[in-house]
């Protein structure tokens, strides 16, 4: 079977050289699409060993990356809920507010939550605190209310790690939660957990919904990248899923880092039909592989284990 995803011949987009300030690693950014460049809002984990957020921007989307010389986000700046660190942040363009919206994990002594924040700029931030407590993190807001609600996906942490969805009159009291796509469980490639990749995209097919999945081995857990469809003014329906996964880690810089066997897509941006998406390799790097949306909604629905004919 031909690959789905093709991986830019520029991989790795960033490295940690490139930074310019010293830290251990970038990785799991977060994308926007601005119009004339692409801004990345990258996780980089310093020489303390916590994380922050800071931008990137490039105005091919692949190349010639301006790195920021001091954070966005950071621990030091937040509440006690984030001293351990900023994460892994989906980034939501609301139309109707608007402003982008800054989904990101808050890390303390009381464990990963998940946590707001909005920006019109990219260079200030309001920030609206910890919305979902731990055990949780991986969230991403849809792009636009549903029936008069906001919508955000998360993953709670318990015995089994599921996806979610919950909604919001406003931006910080989020209640009816519902699974949306759960592990399957036993020796399957996202039996050990899933989490959100990218916020969800609206088609005409559904929302589609990039994942990560985990597979728990001797050596340690692979995370690899499955899609999905929702249905459009019922989200919480999963319609349909990828019986394969359809990237995992295969290229050398996608084996060998501090947390080897590891793709992990954050952000993404749609031009010209074509789904660019940027992802952590290894927990050591930002790469980039694109689709082309029909083909990937296509192959999901093609597959004959898909119920009601998605």
């Amino acid at each position: 079977m031909e690959d789905i995803f093709h991986r830019s011949e520029h991989n790795p987009l960033i490295e940690v050289s490139e930074l310019p300030y010293p830290a251990n690693a970038v990785f799991n950014a977060g994308a926007a699409d601005l119009g004339d460049e692409v801004l990345l809002l990258l996780r980089v984990e310093s020489r303390s060993g916590r994380s922050h957020l800071t931008v990137a921007r490039s105005r091919d989307g692949v190349t010639g990356w301006r790195i920021e010389d001091r954070p966005l986000l950071h621990p030091d700046q937040g509440s006690p809920y984030e001293i351990y660190g900023v994460e892994d942040c989906r980034v939501t363009r609301v139309d109707d507010l608007d402003r982008w919206v800054l989904a990101y994990t808050a890390f303390s002594g009381y464990g990963p939550a998940v946590a707001i924040a909005t920006t019109t700029d990219f260079r200030t931030v309001d920030r609206l605190g910890v919305v979902l407590p731990p055990n949780n993190k991986d969230a991403a807001v849809f792009p636009r209310r549903i029936h008069g609600k906001y919508a955000i996906l998360h993953r709670p942490r318990g015995d089994e790690g599921n996806i979610w969805i919950a909604y919001a009159s406003d931006l910080t009291r989020w209640g009816e939660n519902e699974v949306v796509l759960p592990i399957r469980s036993g020796p399957w490639w996202d039996g050990a957990k899933v989490g959100t990749g990218l916020p969800p995209i609206e088609t005409e097919h559904g929302w589609l919904l990039i994942y990560h999945g985990i597979k728990n081995m001797v050596s340690g857990p692979i995370y690899r990248v499955g899609a999905a469809l929702l249905d459009l003014e019922q989200p919480q329906h999963l319609m349909a899923r990828t019986h394969h996964w359809i990237l995992g880690p295969q290229a050398p810089y996608e084996r060998t880092g501090d947390v080897p066997n590891v793709v992990f897509p954050c952000g993404g941006i749609v031009r010209n039909g074509e789904l660019w998406m940027y992802y952590g390799a290894a927990d050591s790097s930002i790469c980039l592989a694109t689709t082309r949306i029909d083909d990937l909604i296509s192959y999901i629905i093609a597959d004959p284990r898909n119920h009601n004919g998605h």
